[in-house]
């Protein structure tokens, strides 16, 4: 089983970090936005990351992937049973996908893909919009509903709605975004939690040197 795509797209990590708490082998193919192999391409028609190639079985999008290989694996399954619990955790991947990623897009593209890695100035006044108009609602949100510390979004159990909103969270630090521990103490934590998950842990650290080292070669 072949994952293509790189772990700052916040649906790939999203979807490392589902393979990595459902223990699946796979194998990671890095991508960029402007190279790939083949197979890649026949698995993703749109060149949208991730994709997934399992023998003769190819399909692009986390939701689609993990939806897959749910129904595949069963067994410790993270897209639960229960009809309310199952339409929550849609909710939540959903939220982040849609909507969380309008601040990833804004904040992460301008001030970390654009002028490390493309080399072309960002969009700074976008990121700012991005940091203090976007995201603030979502928080407000989010610390609504954010479990107390131990916790998981939907049903008391970890679930793909922790790992696609948390995946986001990566995206915000890697862009400088500080989240307000004093008014979000819920999300503040349960964020935390999230990533010093080994599933998200490993992965985080592999992206913090990438950034480190492309910094330093940039100076």
């Amino acid at each position: 089983m072949i994952l293509y795509g790189s772990s700052f797209s916040p649906f790939v990590r999203k979807t490392l970090a589902y393979l990595a708490e459902r223990g699946l082998p796979f194998e990671l193919q890095q991508i960029t936005l402007v190279s790939a192999p083949s197979e890649f391409y026949a698995a993703s028609p749109f060149k949208k990351m991730p994709a997934l190639v399992d023998g003769d079985f190819s399909i692009s999008d986390s939701t689609a992937i993990i939806t897959y290989l749910d129904a595949k694996y069963p067994e410790g399954a993270l897209i639960p049973a229960d009809p309310a619990d199952r339409a929550r955790v849609v909710w939540f991947e959903e939220f982040a996908d849609t909507i969380m990623t309008v601040v990833v897009f804004k904040c992460f593209f301008n001030r970390i893909v654009s002028p490390l890695f493309l080399q072309q100035p960002g969009n700074e006044a976008l990121a700012v919009e991005g940091e203090t108009v976007d995201l603030p609602p979502m928080l407000d949100y989010l610390e609504r509903v954010a479990p107390e510390a131990g916790g998981y979004l939907v049903g008391g159990k970890l679930s793909v709605a922790d790992l696609a909103v948390a995946s986001c969270f990566v995206n915000y630090d890697h862009a400088s975004i500080e989240i307000d521990a004093a008014k979000y103490p819920k999300t503040r934590a349960w964020v935390a939690a999230m990533h010093a998950r080994p599933s998200f842990a490993t992965t985080i650290a592999k992206e913090k040197a990438v950034l480190a080292k492309t910094m330093a070669a940039t100076k």
